[in-house]
């Protein structure tokens, strides 16, 4: 997950530099836009073969083949679509595509691991141009995977890895696009990729790849190009602000206790998460805003492992019990700087922060965020997004909706 978080930064970055050179060529000039009949969709293959970074001994070896498990192989069908260059978002964000996909992955042990199929929505994007037929591209899919084998003490003891059937699934990848033909473009490139359940099920290691994508894309429809023109067609000056995001999320999670002198158990049941974060943005661009957040929540099963209150520590994890915890030991306050890419219909938005008002060492803690913002309206969006502590341990799921103040 961390080496995703530092290449989802660097796309920030990019995205900063890219966005106010548009903004610079457009704001003040006029452009000719060919007209259109609607929007452009596009068809996509791609195939992916990727090494998995050994994160846990039952990649290094331990496990029913005695072999290491360093490699996966994913083929994708994707559906996605441009903006008519008539309307307003098609010139605006003339290279975005936006759509949905699914993917088959195999990790050459469908008995202990499975043949995972991810359903996701993606986003693809310019970020520099090369040549007139030749760009270098971003693409994230961010969605759920569906059809793993899970541990189990009796059936899969040694997957040690993977808790749950179904977990969240984060891609990010940078592409050479090339236009091979008319209307057809070879792309090629690396990503990289993060499977977890964002602790609602234990265990959860994560599974993290990186490799190498090639795929063909087809575009069609969208009317065909014709010599009448709509004159010339203004790109309003971008009239920098603030705005205010209010955000409610909600989350379970699973939680284990590590006692002294003796081996880790899994609390039974599951505790309910809650938080609010308070989000003003500095709108640089279109394409690009940040700011600070206030974030509060409270984690039901924070710092538990602290209160104990078995004499001895019991055998099996159902005869656990506990004190409950005081509220401040469970309830945190942070600041964190957030960074947001803007695209049509989707924000994804970067955080990085150090709770304030805390006490325990499950709190005590940097922490980071990636959030997915989906646009209902111009002021409402659902927030679907994912805390880790210290750059390396999963926290939770953030899900909730978002209400935006003075958005324009």
């Amino acid at each position: 997950m961390k080496t995703i978080y530092i290449f989802l930064l660097s796309l920030a970055f990019t995205q900063i530099v890219c966005a106010q050179n548009y903004n610079d060529s457009t704001s003040t000039e006029n452009v000719k836009v060919t007209k259109k009949k609607g929007p452009e969709h596009i068809i996509g293959f791609d195939i992916r073969p990727s090494y998995i970074f050994p994160t846990h001994e039952f990649f290094k070896g331990t496990n029913n083949t005695g072999k290491r498990i360093n490699s996966t192989f994913a083929g994708h069908l994707k559906y996605g679509f441009k903006f008519s260059p008539d309307s307003e978002l098609g010139r605006l964000y003339p290279y975005a595509i936006q759509g949905i996909g699914i993917g088959y992955n195999t990790f050459f042990n469908s008995e202990e691991i499975g043949n995972p199929i991810a359903v996701y929505v993606f986003q693809t994007s310019r970020i520099a141009t090369i040549s007139p037929k030749l760009s270098f591209d971003y693409e994230w899919n961010f969605g759920a995977s569906f059809g793993w084998k899970k541990f189990d003490e009796e059936n899969n003891p040694y997957n040690r890895v993977v808790g749950s059937n179904i977990n969240a699934y984060i891609n990010l990848g940078f592409l050479l696009n090339w236009q091979i033909a008319p209307n057809t473009n070879l792309k090629a490139g690396i990503d990289v990729t993060h499977y977890s359940n964002g602790n609602t099920s234990y265990p959860n290691s994560g599974v993290n790849t990186i490799g190498a994508s090639v795929g063909v894309t087809r575009s069609f429809g969208g009317g065909k190009k014709g010599n009448e023109t709509l004159g010339k067609l203004s790109i309003p000056v971008f009239d920098r602000h603030i705005s205010y995001d209010l955000i409610v999320y909600g989350a379970t999670r699973k939680r284990g206790v590590f006692p002294e002198n003796h081996d880790p158990l899994l609390v039974p049941g599951s505790f309910g998460i809650i938080g609010l974060n308070f989000n003003p943005l500095y709108n640089f661009s279109r394409y690009f805003r940040a700011g600070l957040s206030i974030d509060i929540q409270y984690d039901e099963s924070a710092n538990i492992g602290q209160h104990i209150a078995n004499d001895d520590i019991p055998s099996t994890p159902e005869n656990l019990k506990f004190f409950r915890p005081s509220f401040r030991e469970q309830f945190s306050t942070g600041i964190s700087v957030r960074a947001e890419i803007v695209m049509p219909i989707f924000s994804i938005n970067l955080g990085i922060g150090k709770n304030f008002i805390c006490k325990g060492s499950d709190t005590d803690s940097f922490y980071q965020t990636f959030v997915l913002k989906t646009n209902i309206t111009k002021n409402i969006f659902l927030h679907t997004g994912y805390q880790l502590y210290r750059f390396k341990d999963s926290n939770n799921l953030m899900l909730g909706v978002g209400y935006r103040f003075n958005a324009r």
